[in-house]
């Protein structure tokens, strides 16, 4: 009995570090990634090249992981689309779907489990977390009530806050964040300083206790 051949991926993400990541834990999960790309319009490019059966972007990655994923559902519609972001707000949530996506991932996912929602896609089914299935049913509600909803504080994070106190909750330090983002010390420490105020709370650790139960 011949095997059947492994599902074929893109990833498009602007971070190296992460792309090899990404890469393997999908190569141990049986997958083979076909392209990486660093950019929207290289993803597209890799798409058309490549007829993967799933791109995996990134939202805000130069050239928009959004705008990307219109693309590739326009041109190649029967490749499965899934985002993988730090983002929680609900206009990139919403704006993914529209755009066609078929999955919405959050990057403090274990790797691990990233093949396994893969494949779930490719079967049929929706891969978004659980804490964010709630604001899609709250945008499908009466008119009057659309989004209206509660918004938790954790919602006024910007995508980069979001990644910064996610390393963070792993353990990293502050230097380990910076080199891990290509970013300066004093600049994450400035993230920090955001995400304490927008929180409202004393220190990190509070803030990194609070974002769990958001997660």
């Amino acid at each position: 009995m011949v095997n059947a051949e492994p599902s074929r991926v893109v990833i498009a993400d602007d971070h190296p570090q992460l792309r090899a990541h990404i890469r393997q834990a999908l190569e141990a999960g049986g997958f083979e990634v076909c392209a990486e790309a660093g950019n929207g319009p290289q993803a597209v490019r890799f798409a058309e090249e490549h007829r993967p059966d799933v791109v995996l972007l990134d939202i805000h990655m130069p050239g928009g992981g959004i705008r990307a994923a219109a693309e590739v559902a326009r041109l190649l519609p029967e490749i499965a689309i899934v985002m993988l972001t730090v983002s929680r707000d609900d206009n990139d949530l919403f704006d993914s779907l529209r755009a066609g996506a078929a999955g919405y991932l959050l990057k403090d996912t274990d790797p691990g489990r990233l093949p396994a929602a893969l494949r779930g896609v490719l079967s049929g089914e929706a891969a978004i977390p659980r804490s964010l299935v709630a604001r899609i049913l709250d945008e499908f509600r009466e008119p009057g009530r659309r989004r209206t909803v509660r918004r938790s504080k954790a919602a006024l994070l910007t995508s980069r806050e979001w990644e910064v106190m996610g390393l963070l909750g792993e353990g990293l330090t502050t230097e380990e964040v910076a080199k891990r983002l290509f970013l300066s010390p004093t600049t994450v420490r400035v993230h920090i300083s955001s995400v304490l105020r927008k929180l409202r709370v004393k220190d990190r650790q509070a803030a990194i206790d609070l974002l769990k139960d958001e997660r």
